[in-house]
C-alpha cells in the first residue's frame, strides 16, 4: 500500500484527538451490537444481552481500547502492516477462528466513530485516509487466512 505525504499527515493529525479507550469501546460495542453474530468470539466477557448492557460492559472497553490501540500501532508501521499485524493474524486464524469479514465490518464501524467524534475535521480526504487503513489492517490481520 502507497501512502501519500497528506494521508499520513490526516492520519496522524486526526488521531492525536482521539482518546482510544473511548472510541475503541463505542467501536467494539457497536460491531457487537450491529452485528450480534460477533458476539460468540466474546462470550466470556458476561453481559452481552441489550445494546445498553453491550455498550456499557467494561470489558467490551477495555478491549475496545486494545483494539484502537493497535490501529495506533499501525499509524506507526503503514509501510509494513502485514509484519506489524502478523501474530494477531496468527491468532485470530489459528485459535480463535475469526471469519475475516469481522475486520472490515469493525473497520467501517471505526470510521462511523470517528466521523460522530470529530465532526467538521473528519473531512471526506479524512474519511479516504481512514478507510483506507482499516481495509489496510482488515488485510494485514486476513494474512494468515491466506
Amino acid at each position: 500500500v502507497h501512502w501519500t505525504a497528506e494521508e499520513k499527515h490526516l492520519l496522524g493529525s486526526l488521531w492525536a484527538k482521539v482518546d482510544v479507550a473511548d472510541i475503541g469501546g463505542e467501536a467494539l460495542g457497536r460491531l457487537l451490537v450491529v452485528y450480534p453474530w460477533t458476539q460468540r468470539f466474546f462470550a466470556d466477557f458476561g453481559n452481552l444481552s441489550s445494546a445498553t448492557a453491550i455498550c456499557g460492559n467494561p470489558r467490551v472497553k477495555a478491549h475496545g481500547k486494545k483494539v484502537f490501540t493497535m490501529f495506533g500501532e499501525a499509524l506507526k508501521h503503514l509501510d509494513n502492516l502485514k509484519e506489524t499485524f502478523a501474530s494477531l493474524s496468527e491468532l485470530h486464524c489459528d485459535k480463535l477462528h475469526v471469519d475475516t469479514e469481522n475486520f472490515k465490518l469493525l473497520g467501517n464501524l471505526v470510521i462511523v466513530v470517528l466521523a460522530a467524534r470529530l465532526h467538521d475535521s473528519f473531512t471526506p480526504a479524512a474519511q479516504a485516509a481512514f478507510h483506507k487503513l482499516a481495509y489496510s489492517v482488515a488485510h494485514a490481520l486476513a494474512r494468515r487466512y491466506h
